[in-house]
């Protein structure tokens, strides 16, 4: 079995081969002699910057020593956070997990340094190192007695944000997670925390959910914005900062609601919601970020107005939503719109599409971090290729409605919708006699990744209620 040198070993060995003095070699990686010497013969600790300056001047990989760091430094002295901190960085910055691991475990066997852990979570979290940071808040989390503690559910938020991404099985595992801990969060991250739960059950077009974590959101926005306002705590502030106004939360409430209630056929009670957020009269606030929010609403209240009496059968209003649409700078959801009603009451918005042709032409699919748009706009995306390629294939226009079909095919499978997948391929079955051979092949190819890819989940899709 071969033995493995020290560090201090291994760099006074690399001094003789080179013929270097420790001088030489500290001015060579900025370090003063006496440092190199201590290190050298073992008579002072080192820090991960000294031995990271120290493997720079070796000429070796960064991350060449950790492994003995941890052997030498850590685990055969007492614990030093001031010490370990530093390095537990640097191991997340090279990628070094195991070595973060290793780590970890040691301090965990006491309980005085999860708020450490917790904060090295939250600072890794903000720069992006969603693997490392959802590592420690899984850990922290299974460390924490306090069941009601604000940070294990701050640790169950983040594993919530880190976890939603295109699966709808995964999102819906996330969600069902974090749910029984959004209450225990801050009650000003709880805004934040239902918004998110609320699209999340949104893109997975479970409507009951939706209402009922857009109407918590509502009751506490409310809540809040009334401690805000209130005379008798008159310089009362928000202690954390939102991703939106407060006066957001109540009126994105009402409109959630509103889709949620439309989605399931109340269009009565759908306009209801609306109203809640057509008047906005009572915010009170006047800087420019409230007055852009204030104009959206207020034009989301009438758009969706007419949405509203559109998805009800009223067809007259058509013409002044598709003018009311073509001043919007995003109109595809709109569009989308368009096309349902087309589909459902036998429309001819041929007129409508030539209108907006170079727009659908350029649709592609949006990107960004937020939870609405990773959630809601993927599945609104499908569904404006699936219900144009319905569309078209009814007037006869095969080859552009079957590649309207697999393109919202394609994206069904990959954000595992189950719904949308049964329906493009029924679409696709009912006129399947006018597809070319290469598209049928085509489609075919696609159908043979599905059942593959769940095949050997045993079939498991997630469907909708």
């Amino acid at each position: 079995m071969q033995i493995t040198p020290t560090i201090q070993a291994e760099i006074h060995t690399y001094l003789k081969r080179k013929g270097l003095t420790m001088t030489e070699f500290g001015h060579t990686i900025d370090l003063n002699v006496g440092t190199v010497s201590g290190i050298v013969t073992g008579n002072r600790s080192i820090s991960v910057h000294q031995l990271d300056s120290i493997t720079a001047g070796m000429n070796l990989p960064p991350d060449y020593f950790y492994e003995r760091y941890i052997e030498e430094c850590i685990e055969e002295s007492p614990l030093n956070w001031k010490k370990i901190s530093p390095f537990l960085y640097r191991c997340i910055e090279l990628g070094r997990l195991d070595c973060l691991q290793r780590v970890v475990i040691l301090l965990l066997d006491n309980p005085n340094y999860l708020p450490s852990l917790f904060d090295v979570a939250e600072n890794v979290y903000k720069d992006g190192y969603n693997e490392a940071a959802a590592y420690l808040y899984k850990k922290v989390a299974e460390s924490e007695k306090q069941q009601h503690s604000e940070r294990l559910a701050t640790c169950q938020y983040r594993l919530f944000q880190i976890n939603v991404g295109q699966d709808r099985a995964v999102n819906l595992q996330a969600a069902i997670e974090f749910a029984p801990f959004v209450d225990r969060l801050d009650e000003i991250e709880q805004l934040d925390g239902l918004k998110d739960l609320a699209n999340v059950y949104r893109s997975l077009s479970l409507w009951d959910k939706v209402y009922e974590f857009a109407s918590q959101m509502g009751q506490l926005g409310k809540l809040q914005y009334n401690l805000v306002h209130n005379p008798k705590r008159k310089g009362t502030e928000l202690q954390k900062k939102l991703s939106r106004p407060l006066f957001v939360y109540i009126v994105y409430a009402e409109l959630l609601c509103a889709n949620a209630c439309d989605a399931k056929g109340d269009h009565e009670q759908a306009l209801e919601h609306i109203r809640g957020y057509a008047d906005l009269s009572w915010v009170k606030e006047k800087d420019a970020d409230t007055l852009y929010w204030k104009r959206k609403y207020q034009q989301w209240a009438k758009i969706n107005t007419y949405v509203n009496r559109l998805m009800s059968g009223d067809i007259s209003v058509l013409p002044d939503y598709v003018e009311h649409m073509a001043a919007e700078k995003e109109i595809f959801a709109e569009l989308l719109n368009v096309l349902e009603v087309a589909n459902r009451y036998n429309v001819d918005v041929d007129p409508i599409l030539q209108r907006f042709e170079y727009q659908i032409t350029a649709y592609q699919e949006p990107s960004s971090s937020d939870m609405y748009t990773q959630q809601v706009l993927p599945e609104e995306y499908v569904r404006f290729w699936y219900k144009m390629a319905k569309y078209s294939l009814n007037k006869g226009r095969y080859p552009y409605g079957f590649n309207c079909l697999i393109n919202a095919f394609e994206k069904a499978v990959t954000i595992n919708h189950v719904l949308l997948i049964a329906n493009c391929f029924g679409l696709f079955s009912h006129f399947k006699t006018h597809a070319a051979p290469e598209t049928q092949a085509q489609f075919q190819s696609i159908y043979e990744e599905v059942w593959e890819k769940n095949d050997k989940k045993d079939g498991f899709l997630l469907g909708n209620n």
